[in-house]
């Protein structure tokens, strides 16, 4: 944008000034004057200082490939390609660092003057093109530099796919293919020799970042996988460098199944690593697969320490090489020439100066030799030549204005002429490291070629390519199967790998699976290993469960001889037993008795929010008016005989048995308003393995517990009076069967808890049902079994003339049992209710008593005066019945 390339000029002219006014300051270079300068970026030195900013790590290698530029343009100025235009250039180190690069990148964009051997200026145009740099992570800021002024930059060696995007970068060109068709060539090395399980080194740019992602994507594909990763920093002068070769080591020797390494890091790199490795020999005898980065750099290996032996077998893939021949002519002339003839080339004099022991020869020029990369030559010239093709279009056919050509018309004309999508797909070559007969390491030894558009290899000779036999899979296991996953080794994603077995409510359906998938825990459920989901059954007190119908059965007798014995008394309704029962009372307690039956049956089959709600409310108000109801025949006895008659007359005006009823009843309508309002009970399901156990929670335990205490109380007080009436003539036991009651009662809810606390599972409604039905029972075979036994067989007790018998016999006391109680022969006999002491009418004088209806009988109190009244008057006594 407008404020970037602002501010990249600016500091263009800091640099220029800088330059200029800076004479004493010494810049190191390779210039030679020419018609088009032609500018070269390449990593003579390796890194720099930390400090001062001194390039350090001097690199024959990248010395060697700024000779091939040179060497390039000196063949088409001596063969005049160009017709009469010629070529110079200027090469600036770049150091292997960026701030280093774009610092020297400056100085390509502004004309160059040249110093002649007379010490005058002499001018020239500006850098229309440049040639580097090796490194994606330096080529991506050199070119956005470049950019402001359109200026080329054609790299013979940053490969990084990210530089293929022509929006970002329009001013990046290169000769040699993006990494997506290296990886795919080490992909297609790796399958060939079955080699499955790799471990992988790179650096941390944009160089090794994007060479691991497509080597993954294309390894996916073809089973191989990789069993570590490490990551190195990209730049030599780094804090962090040591501790990162020191983990990838580690990695290398503790990964002790992974035979064979893939490498995207550089020389430097290589050489520590190897260096601190082959110091474990766990750490030998390795495959190493090479990138172009080192593939050719036998400076990766320190030969006075180690050999190729140590290593193991180093692969490389290298880009296409080509003939080296005139390029090594040239440095052996170089060899010749006066050392006076290399001043413009300060880092020939460098070297030259460094490296000369003048013994014969200058010896040093052939470690230039031997570090001569034919895949460079042929990247650099061909970047040279595209270079001149563009400007021989140019100039040659169109006869420019050299004072006048633009960078971008090079640019343009380059990349139309030499290049299918701004990149040239060369293809490989495949080099193995071996030794020559004289023991030398050869690293240039092509066994086999890529070739990019049919994506295979190329045997360059019919020898074996690999004759060790190096086996890197995982002979462990061939695949996971189905309820099984893959455990990653060191948890990465790696063929070698354990099967684990899914565990409980989880399962894999296909073989080899990555994971195992959970199952939906409300509804299904899986056994460890499994490779499907199961239903999970739902478990509740069925119907056709045999105790259920047992249950069911004893509820239902219990409604059929509840309405029987309504029936029974709504059939004799006006006998002495059913007006002694207190008809309403009684009635109103067998319809209690009928819902306390019905509300068994809602505690069985499948729990709903309704039916725990009701169950529960139902029980509680059904049984709690039973309970009332007794609790007012209760009073009634003791009320009848335990009181003289000054008392009764004041308990009979207090004695009101349906307030005291509705009474009750309120206190528990409270509780179920309350436990219904807050939190009601709802049905849930306890998650099982294999089951889900469906009940009812009651959510306020207290409530529920509030519910039963309260019907407790109730009982107590019913089974307090009761037996309070213990000592009343047997004739009228009402009291001792209130009694006897109430305790079946109290031992089946003190059963009750513990029982229901330890009961698990679909038999818990059933613990209750049976208590229910046992309560529910003790009343009706006390409260009215009696009195039906006397109505259907004893039909003699049931008799005015029978009523009559006992009243005289209780009055004059004929029968007085060693407790000094009042009996008559029938009533010891017959162990039943004497109904001449439960009259359903208390007159308040005689003249009432002297033309009594049946219609007349109520509710009310007996007393003793009462008694008198009747003996006193027998022959009314008939009509009162």
């Amino acid at each position: 944008n407008k404020k970037m390339k602002q501010f990249f000029t600016f500091c263009f002219f800091v640099a220029v000034l800088a330059q200029y006014f800076s004479f004493t300051e010494y810049v190191k270079e390779a210039k030679a004057p020419g018609d088009i300068i032609i500018g070269g970026l390449f990593p003579i030195h390796e890194s720099v200082e930390l400090g001062n900013n001194n390039c350090n790590r001097f690199s024959h290698a990248r010395l060697a490939q700024s000779l091939m530029m040179i060497h390039a343009i000196e063949k088409i100025n001596q063969r005049d390609e160009l017709g009469g235009i010629t070529l110079g250039y200027l090469i600036r180190d770049s150091c292997g660092d960026v701030t280093t690069a774009l610092n020297n990148t400056l100085s390509f964009m502004s004309k160059i003057k040249f110093i002649n051997t007379e010490d005058t200026y002499q001018s020239s145009s500006p850098i229309l093109a440049v040639i580097g740099d090796y490194y994606s992570e330096i080529s991506v800021p050199v070119t956005r530099l470049l950019n402001l002024e359109s200026i080329p930059e054609v790299s013979y060696g940053a490969t990084s796919g990210l530089l293929s995007d022509k929006t970002r970068f329009p001013s990046f060109l290169r000769t040699v293919p993006e990494d997506d068709h290296q990886t795919l060539a080490i992909t297609k090395i790796l399958k060939e020799h079955n080699w499955t399980m790799v471990g992988v080194v790179t650096t941390d740019g944009e160089y090794g970042r994007y060479a691991v992602k497509r080597l993954q994507e294309h390894a996916s594909k073809h089973g191989i996988c990789f069993a570590f990763t490490s990551v190195l920093p990209e730049f030599l002068v780094n804090k962090k460098l040591k501790g990162s070769i020191n983990e990838t080591v580690n990695n290398i020797i503790e990964n002790k199944d992974v035979k064979v390494i893939v490498s995207f890091a550089k020389s430097n790199h290589m050489e520590e690593i190897f260096d601190q490795l082959l110091q474990d020999s766990r750490g030998r005898n390795k495959v190493w697969l090479a990138s172009d980065n080192w593939s050719q750099s036998a400076d990766a290996l320190d030969t006075s320490k180690w050999s190729l032996t140590d290593v193991g077998t180093v692969f490389g893939t290298n880009l296409k090489s080509g003939n080296a021949s005139q390029f090594k002519q040239f440095l052996h002339h170089l060899n010749k020439t006066s050392t006076t003839d290399y001043k413009n080339n300060s880092f020939l004099m460098d070297f030259l100066n460094e490296n000369n022991s003048c013994t014969s020869g200058k010896p040093s020029i052939m470690d230039l030799i031997n570090k001569t990369q034919p895949s460079a030559v042929f990247s650099i010239e061909l970047a040279v030549k595209a270079i001149a093709q563009a400007v021989s279009d140019l100039c040659i056919n169109k006869n420019c204005n050299l004072s006048t050509l633009k960078p971008s018309e090079v640019r343009t004309q380059t990349s139309f002429h030499c290049f299918t999508n701004f990149n040239l797909n060369t293809g490989y070559d495949v080099i193995l490291w071996k030794y020559t007969s004289d023991g030398i390491l050869d690293t240039n030894y092509i066994v086999q070629h890529y070739d990019i558009g049919n994506q295979q290899l190329i045997n360059n000779s019919e020898t074996p390519v690999f004759d060790n036999l190096i086996v890197s899979i995982c002979l462990s296991i061939s695949y996971c199967a189905r309820g099984q996953r893959k455990l990653s080794y060191k948890n990465q994603s790696v063929c070698c790998y354990a099967c684990i077995k899914c565990p409980k409510n989880y399962y894999s359906n296909i073989s080899d699976s990555e994971e195992c998938y959970k199952c939906n825990e409300k509804t299904e459920y899986s056994g460890e290993g499994s490779a499907k989901c199961e239903k999970k059954i739902d478990m509740f007190l069925k119907w056709d469960d045999p105790y259920h119908i047992v249950l069911l059965v004893f509820t239902a007798l219990g409604i059929l001889l509840t309405l029987t014995v309504g029936i029974i008394f709504l059939a004799c309704w006006n006998t002495p037993v059913v007006r002694s029962s207190v008809r309403l009372v009684s009635i109103i307690l067998l319809l209690s008795l009928l819902s306390t039956f019905g509300s068994v049956f809602i505690f069985g089959g499948e729990p709903s929010d309704w039916k725990c709600r009701a169950r529960q409310v139902d029980f509680g108000l059904s049984f709690t008016l039973s309970v009332s109801c007794i609790l007012v025949k209760s009073f009634k006895i003791v009320l009848a005989f335990q009181f003289n008659s000054r008392t009764q007359n004041v308990l009979q005006k207090l004695y009101k048995p349906y307030l005291i009823i509705a009474l009750c009843m309120i206190g528990q309508v409270l509780i179920c308003i309350v436990w219904l309002s807050i939190n009601p009970p709802e049905e849930v399901y306890q998650p099982e393995q294999e089951i889900r156990q469906w009940y009812c929670d009651e959510k306020l335990p207290a409530t529920f517990g509030a519910m039963l205490v309260y019907i407790g109380l109730l009982a107590i007080i019913c089974f307090v009076v009761a037996f309070k009436g213990r000592k009343l003539p047997q004739c009228y036991n009402d009291a001792k069967f209130i009694t006897f009651s109430m305790l079946i009662f109290f031992i089946a809810w003190i059963i009750f808890g513990p029982v229901h606390v330890t009961v698990t599972g679909k038999y818990l409604p059933a613990v209750e049902m049976i208590v229910i039905l046992f309560s529910a029972y003790g009343i009706l075979f006390c409260q009215f079994f009696p009195k039906c036994y006397i109505i259907l067989f004893k039909r003699e007790a049931n008799t005015l003339v029978a009523f009559r018998e006992d009243i005289r016999n209780f009055s004059a006391g004929k029968d007085q049992d060693k407790d000094g109680n009042w009996c008559s022969s029938s009533s010891v006999s017959d162990g039943i209710p004497n109904p001449a002491f439960s009259p359903e009418s208390t007159p308040s004088s005689p003249a009432t008593i002297s033309n009594p209806q049946p219609t007349m009988l109520q509710d009310d109190f007996i007393s003793k005066k009462l008694v008198e009244q009747y003996l006193s008057l027998p022959a009314q006594l008939p009509k009162l019945i």
